[in-house]
């Protein structure tokens, strides 16, 4: 399409404008104009060559904390803190509470189930229809726990396994080659923009402790659950409760001088430890521990010392020694955290906080550490002074 300089210009022109920016929702309505919209002009300009593409998305701000709340309000139980043993079976006790998840469930497990001839034991595509269906419109409270619920024994995690009806949403007679199968995704605009999301927001980061992208669980495990019911289709390879390995429905056979660049794509999903550790911290009930962005705990302040920190040069020797602009400015930084540039009225705020906390704990106001001085001195001289009209009457 570049050899073609008018539109190579138009494409540039696009590329500068507000158009060239916009993203999409994943499941909203028109999701597919959306992306057919994003990819005409994207690929345009990328001719669709890379290993990781850009995702079409909107960035996802939500955290696993969320999820975990609102499973516990939704079901009335806690998914981390669940006495059962099973905690596959408590997700589809929890679903089957929800009408909406009940149904759509029901619906997709029929579905797939559904013999159609002697030699077609269900239909596929049918199949992933109805999947993509629960998984876009079912909130992740109830589908993130019946696909990352965590297991203890081996029939817990056979069910997690059987959870998507593997049999025929996932494997075939044959594996095919892995490019093969990325390629046939690719020439789908939905089943491009999952893969996508799903190398943005899971592609391996030894930049963050947790191996994931922003340290973000929850954008992994979203992009990981909107894979499903597309050629990409990822599952469970069996049924551990101890291991946790996750592959797309193919293999690296046959792939003659592209088998480094097949085994690189496979280890994406087999060997992904922002995958495995996203999946393990959502059975554990765990998310990152993240500062929040407007703290509103009073400023740190720094180690004491048994010198008295100085006063600022133009601070008054008085009890009232700021005044009303400073001490709103203050309670400012108190409530809100060190928004404010550094400033004059900042470094009074410290000041006060040091004073206050170090040299007088239950005390608020400054006390002059040389009057306490002369308050000592004058207690050694009283002692004497009988002594000294003694010696004066005697003389």
């Amino acid at each position: 399409m570049l050899a073609n300089k008018e539109c190579q210009v138009a494409l540039e022109v696009l590329q500068e404008s507000p158009l060239y920016d916009c993203r999409c929702k994943r499941g909203m309505k028109k999701e597919l104009q959306c992306l057919q919209i994003y990819w005409s002009i994207h690929l345009g300009l990328t001719e669709g060559e890379e290993f990781y593409e850009a995702s079409p998305y909107e960035p996802v701000t939500s955290r696993l904390t969320d999820i975990f709340r609102l499973a516990s309000i939704f079901s009335g139980m806690d998914p981390a803190t669940t006495s059962k043993s099973n905690h596959c079976l408590d997700a589809a006790k929890a679903c089957n509470l929800n009408d909406n998840c009940k149904r759509l469930r029901s619906g997709y497990i029929s579905t797939c189930s559904r013999e159609i001839s002697a030699t077609e034991h269900c239909s596929r595509r049918k199949c992933h229809k109805a999947l993509r269906q629960f998984f876009d419109r079912v909130p992740s409270e109830y589908t993130y726990r019946l696909l990352f619920c965590s297991c203890k024994d081996q029939a817990c995690a056979e069910r997690r396994r059987q959870t998507i009806v593997p049999s025929c949403s996932y494997e075939d007679k044959e594996k095919p080659n892995c490019l093969d199968l990325r390629n046939v995704c690719r020439t789908d605009h939905l089943c491009r923009s999952r893969l996508a999301d799903f190398h943005a927001n899971c592609q391996t980061s030894f930049q963050s402790p947790t191996s994931c992208p922003g340290g973000n669980y929850q954008a992994c495990l979203g992009s990981y659950a909107g894979l499903i019911g597309f050629d990409m289709t990822p599952n469970y390879v069996d049924a551990s409760p101890t291991s946790i390995t996750i592959s797309p429905w193919c293999s690296c056979k046959g792939s003659g001088n592209m088998e480094e660049e097949c085994e690189k794509f496979l280890r994406d999903f087999t060997e992904n430890p922002c995958l495995r550790n996203a999946i393990q911290a959502f059975g554990n009930g765990t998310d990152v521990n993240l500062s929040p962005k407007n703290p509103s705990s009073p400023i740190t302040l720094p180690p004491k010392t048994e010198k008295s920190p100085a006063l600022p040069d133009d601070i008054n020797d008085s009890n009232t020694m700021y005044d009303t602009s400073v001490i709103t400015t203050c309670t400012s930084i108190q409530e809100h955290g060190p928004k404010l540039n550094k400033s004059k009225e900042q470094s009074l705020c410290y000041s006060e906080t040091q004073l206050t906390t170090d040299i007088m704990p239950d005390q608020k106001t400054f006390v002059d550490q040389k009057a306490g001085g002369n308050r000592h001195w004058v207690g050694q001289i009283l002692p004497l002074v009988p002594v000294l009209l003694l010696l004066l009457l005697g003389s």
